[in-house]
């Protein structure tokens, strides 16, 4: 009989910085678009940030499952509320 292999160990370190990467992306790319959609309409930039927060979420949603690309998940899903957190300070 053969012994069930043990799980890998959680990859940690390498994880928390690709969540950070995304995160920081995600930050930089929602700002930089809100604020150029915002000198054209904040209407319009409010509009298209819920969309594209939304529509962001079902691929979320699936990436969650998979077990590198749920450290993305994670960073993309923090930094798009904190983008908009953000970017509403920078406008006041």
């Amino acid at each position: 009989m053969t012994r069930p292999s043990a799980p890998s160990a959680t990859p940690w370190a390498t994880g928390l910085a690709l969540t950070a990467f995304a995160l920081v992306a995600t930050v930089v790319t929602v700002v930089a678009f809100g604020s150029v959609l915002t000198r054209v309409s904040p209407a319009l930039a409010l509009g298209v940030n819920v969309v594209a927060g939304a529509g962001v979420a079902p691929t979320l949603w699936v990436w969650s499952r998979v077990p590198l690309w749920r450290w993305v998940a994670v960073g993309v899903a923090a930094g798009v509320p904190v983008g908009w957190l953000m970017l509403l300070v920078a406008l006041l």
